[in-house]
């Protein structure tokens, strides 16, 4: 993946961030949540200001291919990985693995000896084949409606 090119995240990045992550959701997330949980996970107006703050308070990296944001990731100071999300036209092309590396290795720099994840149904196969280990199931709510994810966490 040479034209892969990974970035800190800008706050020019925010509306290709919340395209991503509306598209990614309702696409590939379809046959773990039903319609309901999607829009509730990924509503069509999302709180901007918030996804703003908090993307700029973690270390945030985006993954752009010709020009184009195709990924993003975030990790809090504790090591918890917040958000990974990859368009869902790019899925299955290393970029997710390529944003997951850099922010474990930026997690190890910080001196986290664990990283941490919520993992989402779709999400979870993913981070189990990096030796992310099932800490609990749990669920969440979203405006309303429950959500099926997994705790889960990697010694570094």
């Amino acid at each position: 993946m040479s034209d892969l090119i990974l970035t800190p995240y800008t706050p020019e990045d925010l509306p290709a961030a919340l395209e991503l992550f509306y598209d990614t959701v309702h696409r590939v997330c379809w046959a773990d949540y039903d319609e309901a949980r999607l829009a509730a996970w990924a509503p069509d107006l999302p709180d901007r200001e918030r996804w703003q703050e908090s993307l700029l308070a973690h270390d945030s990296l985006v993954a752009r291919m010709d020009g184009q944001i195709v990924g993003f990731g975030d990790l809090d100071p504790s090591g918890y990985l917040d958000r990974l999300y990859v368009r869902w036209d790019r899925q299955r092309q290393g970029i997710a693995t390529a944003l997951c590396d850099a922010l474990e290795a930026r997690a190890e720099e910080m001196g986290c000896s664990l990283v941490t994840t919520h993992a989402s149904i779709t999400a979870r196969p993913f981070f189990a084949k990096r030796a992310y280990v099932l800490v609990c199931p749990q669920q969440v709510e979203r405006s309303g409606q429950w959500l099926t994810n997994y705790v889960m966490e990697k010694p570094l």
